[in-house]
């Protein structure tokens, strides 16, 4: 956040509504607070119409750039007829600025999680991941990072072990296995070889994707970045292995009829999910004067909470040196 970003404490509910109206849509005064900690999420009641939903964007995180990014690939989605959500255009923009927030403002969709378990649900998603990133691939962002071991791996892991968070009786075994964890996710990408990066949902897990008889809507494309295919559907996965291997069987069943799936992203599997927790950390403990987190979060930065991800750790790189997940 620079000098001059707002905190999000000073974002009341009048100031919220009063961005609305800034831009010409006229509130009933109904708001409520979705569940969103990265950025602020409101259900808005209208004087006219359905209610709508606004997200304001956390200060200094994203470039306008990099959000506009964002909106223009599910504006291309959507174009497609592939079942997202984009931002509304209003006076012909999709991000606009209020007292130094910025914000933008989406039709209200609902629906229920996706059940997993099911196995043409799988296929059903695997079909529209599949079409999603078939247009992902068409062209690479400029303005958006790509999901990689430097920023998913090293750079929090240094944020981590540079700013206090670690119990100091904890820290000598966190730096060792976490050493050993990134060690395990550079022997994972050296055996993937070579593979395609493109455009991703970026954090594609179920509390993402709403489910009606229609089927399946992807929402929040907030950390959309470039990255390969496998990251938008190992996060689908759960259970013990021969679980997985059912689930992933299913998906790519789906997923490969609209885009083709290079086997060798199975090598990554675990090594995405390893960087994942380490980022995961991180994000808490740079967010943690924000001070809707402590509350959300009051288990982050108890002992208990570092001696489960010790372990935790440990276990991946156990998973790591396993052979890949492989569909049946």
């Amino acid at each position: 956040m620079t000098p001059d970003s707002p905190s999000f404490s000073a974002l009341t509910p009048d100031l919220a509504l009063d961005a609305l109206d800034s831009i010409g849509l006229h509130s009933d005064g109904r708001l409520l607070a979705l569940n969103s900690y990265e950025n602020r999420v409101y259900q808005v009641g209208m004087e006219q119409g359905p209610p709508l939903v606004t997200k304001f964007y956390r200060p200094a995180r994203w470039s306008d750039a990099a959000i506009l990014e964002e909106h223009r690939l599910v504006d291309e989605l959507a174009e497609r007829e592939i079942p997202v959500v984009p931002a509304m255009a209003v006076g012909d923009k999709t991000l606009h600025a209020f007292n130094g927030f910025r914000f933008a403002v989406f039709p209200k969709h609902g629906g229920r999680a996706p059940e997993l378990e099911d196995r043409a649900t799988l296929e059903w998603m695997g079909r529209f991941i599949g079409r999603i990133h078939a247009v992902g691939a068409l062209e690479h962002y400029r303005d958006r990072p790509t999901l990689d071991i430097v920023s998913f791996g090293y750079e929090p892991r240094d944020y981590l072990l540079a700013h206090g968070f670690i119990p100091d009786e904890l820290l000598a075994a966190y730096r060792s296995v976490v050493e050993q964890a990134l060690e395990g996710v550079k022997r994972c990408f050296d055996r993937a070889g070579e593979f395609k990066i493109l455009r991703l949902h970026g954090d594609c897990h179920c509390g993402n994707v709403l489910w009606t008889d229609a089927g399946p809507h992807f929402v929040d494309f907030d950390d959309s970045r470039m990255g390969p295919a496998v990251q938008d559907l190992w996060m689908l996965l759960s259970g013990e292995r021969a679980d997985m291997v059912r689930q992933l069987s299913d998906l790519l069943a789906g997923y490969e009829d609209f885009a083709d799936f290079d086997p060798r992203e199975l090598h990554l599997i675990e090594a995405l999910r390893t960087l994942r927790l380490i980022h995961y950390s991180a994000w808490l403990a740079k967010r943690w004067d924000d001070p809707a987190f402590p509350l959300a979060f009051p288990w982050f930065n108890t002992q208990r909470y570092w001696q489960d991800r010790i372990l935790e750790l440990r276990e991946q790189v156990a998973l790591m040196d396993e052979p890949p997940l492989w569909p049946a």
